[in-house]
């Protein structure tokens, strides 16, 4: 499902319009991207926990030419689901 796709969803369950329900599911985006910025951590209820995660500076290969190359430190977003997420897909 992609964003048109949830926003018909969240407009069929909600009995909204699609304008509404585009609205409603834009402010959860942003709030969401707000949540990881300021606290590093956003909890989605039974869904699961999205965290900002660092990583470190590290080595990789150029495979054109096969030449080193030092990837610098940077932060990266990460998903872990809930066990009742796990259960309810498998």
């Amino acid at each position: 499902m992609n964003k048109q796709g949830l926003i018909a969803k969240v407009a069929e369950k909600a009995e909204l319009s699609k304008k509404e329900s585009a609205k409603f599911v834009g402010v959860v985006f942003e709030s969401v991207l707000e949540g990881l910025l300021e606290d590093g951590e956003v909890t989605l209820g039974d869904l699961g926990k999205l965290q900002v995660i660092k990583r470190s500076a590290r080595k990789a290969r150029n495979p054109q030419t096969n030449e080193e190359i030092l990837v610098p430190e940077k932060n990266a977003p990460k998903f872990k689901p809930s066990k009742y997420l796990k259960d309810s897909v498998s």
